[in-house]
């Protein structure tokens, strides 16, 4: 079954005929009705979101309109950061299977069984893989995925969570004319449409892989029986006279995800924070809980490794899965410019790889997506899907 798609990146403040114009070039591009549009919005916009989704479904006939808050919006090769405007895409797939759930921050708290889940998701059989949205200043996403997860064990999902807002009240989700209908919203998705995904972490193994040894909650006290602040030393003495240099707030702790593997390499760690180190206890405090028997390798991140990374990832998925009718990046808020020093980049890697698609996604306050079978909240990431006729 083929899918279409349309794109366009809107800068500006709140311009109603204008924005009419677009959403209706768009919508001819498009050629037909669009099953689902996605809309990521920047906060200034935020007085006006009724309008804007009207706008959306009435000239861009979409049966769905989903978004949220943006701090910099990101279309086919272009990524726009601190600014006012909107990032758009019109997806048509005809006889797909597409619904959207409304989660909240009390149904994570009450734990439900798999089978509740299953009831919230409105999850049919069909359905193989999500996208979502999450408001980060009331939505637990780390908790959520832990009980996500166990109810859909190997079923990927990938999104982001909503940024641009300079206070808490500010973040807003978007649903078919409803503002802050839920605390996230989970798309899913069944036949008719096929799913691939890119997550890039941005990160290099330094050092060797050792097992953990001694841990209390989130401190690691021992890797391989020796201190664990020793080690992070070793690891970073392995690198580079020069690089050892830049290295502050760059290191970060890999933790294997498969105890299964013989040799381990990129991509298969699950990359978390550094948070402290106490050299005379030998500690270091990590932005996970890792368990005593697993895996850890040192990490680092720079611009030439994300990049490096993205480049890979996107590669090797371009090689095995047919051309995509469009795409969605979700990256973080700590990439873009600030990470590479010039703009455009995600967007444009993917480009490279992929050719022209249209495009549609916002910097994140947290990045949605798998990591081996096993969904995570990531940081630093670049989380991308791809839509694939089925």
């Amino acid at each position: 079954m083929s899918i279409t798609a349309s794109s366009r990146v809107f800068l500006s403040t709140f311009d109603e005929d204008k924005l009419i114009e677009a959403v209706k070039t768009c919508h001819e591009e498009l050629g037909t009705t669009a099953a689902i549009a996605f809309v990521f919005a920047s906060a200034d916009w935020a007085p006006h979101l009724a309008d804007l989704q009207e706008i959306v479904q009435v000239y861009g006939r979409a049966t769905h309109v989903v978004g949220c808050s943006a701090d910099g919006i990101i279309g086919e090769a272009e990524e726009s950061e601190n600014v006012s405007g909107v990032s758009l895409m019109l997806l048509a797939a005809p006889e797909a299977e597409i619904h959207v759930a409304h989660l909240s921050q009390e149904d994570v708290a009450a734990s439900p069984s798999p089978e509740k889940w299953a009831a919230l998701a409105g999850k049919t059989t069909d359905t193989h893989s999500w996208i979502a949205m999450a408001n980060p200043a009331t939505f637990d996403g780390e908790s959520w995925l832990r009980q996500w997860n166990a109810a859909f064990p190997g079923t990927p999902i990938f999104g982001g969570l909503a940024s641009g807002a300079r206070r808490p009240e500010d973040f807003f989700l978007l649903h078919n004319g409803q503002i802050n209908p839920s605390e996230c919203i989970a798309i899913g998705f069944g036949k008719g449409i096929r799913l691939e995904g890119v997550v890039s972490q941005g990160c290099r193994p330094i050092g060797e892989p050792y097992t953990i040894t001694a841990t209390n909650e989130n401190v690691v006290y021992s890797i391989a029986s020796k201190p664990a602040y020793t080690m992070l030393e070793e690891a970073v003495e392995t690198l580079d006279p020069d690089t050892r240099q830049s290295v502050q707030g760059n290191i970060f702790a890999g933790l294997a995800t498969s105890e299964y593997l013989e040799d381990f390499k990129r991509g298969d760690f699950l990359v978390r924070n550094i948070l402290g180190g106490d050299p005379d206890a030998g500690a270091i405090a990590l932005g996970a809980f890792p368990r005593v028997g697993q895996t850890l390798q040192f990490q680092l991140r720079d611009g030439d490794t994300a990049d490096e990374d993205l480049r890979i990832r996107a590669k090797a998925l371009n090689s095995k899965v047919p051309k995509p009718a469009a795409s969605l990046l979700f990256s973080c808020t700590g990439r873009g410019s600030h990470l590479f020093g010039v703009p455009n980049h995600d967007a444009g890697v993917l480009s490279d790889s992929f050719g022209p698609l249209p495009s549609a996604g916002f910097f994140c306050n947290g990045e949605i997506g798998p990591v081996g079978d096993t969904n995570y909240v990531h940081g630093y990431t670049a989380s991308a899907v791809f839509f694939i006729g089925a």
